[in-house]
Order: C-alpha cells, then sequence, then structure tokens
C-alpha cells in the first residue's frame, strides 16, 4: 500500500490531480477514476460506446443514501435519549441541500467539478452544484475505501471539522413554510405538483415540482411524498435565495 501511494505521488502521469485530492480529501485515493467520475457534472457527461452518458449521477445516488446512513448512526449515538422525530429532523439539517453546499465551499470542492459553465444561467441547477457533487464524492470514498473508512472521514473530517451540531439543534430548516410565507408576501402562487418518476410507472419515488407563477422553481425526490416537497421547498429557497 505504501509503495503504491509513493508511485502515485510522485510518479503517475496523474500526479498532480492525485496530490491536489491527498490535499482536499486526507489521504491517497485508490480508484482514481471514481473520484473523476465523482466531479463530471451531468452537463459534461461523457457519452460511452453503448450509449450511456458517464456523470456523478449515479454516485450522487449512492453517496445520499450512505451519507444518511453513516449521520443517522452517528446521531443515534451522539442522542441516546432523544426521540425519532428529534434524529429525523437533525439528520434532515445536516444533509440539507443548503448545508451540503456549505460543506462543499468549505472543502474546496469547487475547485475541481467539471461542468458546463452556461448553468449559470439557470440558477435551479446550480443551486445542487455543489451539494450534489459533495455526495457524489462520497459515494466514491464508499466504493473505493469501503463502509467502515467513510463513517470515520464523515465524522472526522466533515461532523468535527466543519458542522457545529449545537448551532442545528437550534436552527429552523422548514424550507416549506419558510417558502409558503414568502408566496404570500409577494402575492406569488405556489403549487407542489406531483410529476411522473424518470424511472416509470413503477418505480416507488416520489417526484414533486414546486413552481411559483407556473415557473419551475424547485424539483424534490424521494420514497416519501411529504419528504419530495420539502426538497423541493428547500431548492426553491435556494434558487430564490430566501
Amino acid at each position: 500500500m505504501l509503495i503504491a501511494n509513493f508511485y502515485k505521488l510522485y510518479f503517475s502521469p496523474k500526479r498532480k490531480y492525485i496530490n491536489s485530492l491527498k490535499n482536499l480529501l486526507g489521504f491517497v485515493p485508490g480508484n482514481i477514476m471514481l473520484y473523476t467520475m465523482a466531479f463530471r457534472h451531468r452537463s459534461v457527461a461523457i457519452v460511452l460506446k453503448n450509449g450511456t452518458r458517464s456523470s456523478n449521477e449515479r454516485l450522487e445516488f449512492l453517496g445520499d443514501a450512505v451519507l444518511g446512513c453513516i449521520i443517522a448512526e452517528e446521531l443515534f449515538k451522539r442522542y441516546p435519549y432523544k426521540t425519532e422525530g428529534f434524529l429525523t429532523e437533525m439528520r434532515s439539517k445536516i444533509v440539507s441541500r443548503a448545508n451540503l453546499n456549505q460543506l462543499a465551499r468549505k472543502m474546496g470542492l469547487e475547485e475541481l467539478i467539471e461542468y458546463d459553465n452556461r448553468i449559470v444561467n439557470f440558477p435551479n441547477k446550480q443551486s445542487s452544484l455543489l451539494g450534489d457533487t459533495f455526495e457524489a464524492l462520497i459515494g466514491a470514498i464508499y466504493l473505493d475505501k469501503g463502509y467502515n473508512f467513510t463513517a470515520d472521514f464523515i465524522n472526522n473530517r466533515i461532523l468535527n471539522t466543519h458542522v457545529d451540531i449545537l448551532m442545528l439543534e437550534s436552527t429552523e430548516t422548514n424550507f416549506k413554510s419558510r417558502l409558503i410565507e414568502w408566496c404570500q408576501r409577494e402575492g406569488k402562487e405556489l403549487m407542489f405538483e406531483l410529476v411522473a418518476n424518470a424511472e416509470g410507472e413503477n418505480s416507488k419515488l416520489f417526484t414533486i415540482h414546486a413552481t411559483i407563477d407556473k415557473q419551475l422553481k424547485g424539483i424534490g425526490v424521494d420514497y416519501n411524498k411529504k419528504n419530495a416537497e420539502k426538497l423541493a421547498a428547500e431548492k426553491a429557497c435556494e434558487a430564490l435565495s430566501i
């Protein structure tokens, strides 16, 4: 392992990129291709020979699940006497798109992300760029290093370094209420619409569009309809800087 890492850092053709990852993450990655894919936004997806598009979307899906599981386990240990509702709310705060965007900035992920500069003209797409990449990175670390390593990375490198748990306890993150209040104040029509999933009718996922004056402002996807609405409201709040 030490010899392999030494070669990667000093003799590999990709040593500059590998050193950037080491400085960013605190460890030498194994499968470099996973991390390259984690930082490749769908706007610059590579079309493979079989016609599929290679971007960080699949890693984002995996990382979202892994991150949620590790955060849930850590909160379960930290708060042995708290209710399920409290734990759920705290996990939602930590993995919210706004918080993940902030974590990605603190870590400096934006320096390595590959994306089409034209998406800056679409606030709804740009608002999730950093958070999506963060989740994709967690997916890459999980596939490369395994669950225990990923859990240690999240707890020591993320939670203990960049997340103020005590502050989050007192932070209000009811994005749906915040969005409704803003629309009422501004005299705008807000609707949460259930739409067909890209995965097909047999999928158990709910896809919700948050529209304001019939303009799409946020999309939420979850296995629970209410959670999908919350996610759509959160992304709409980000897009509108509420």
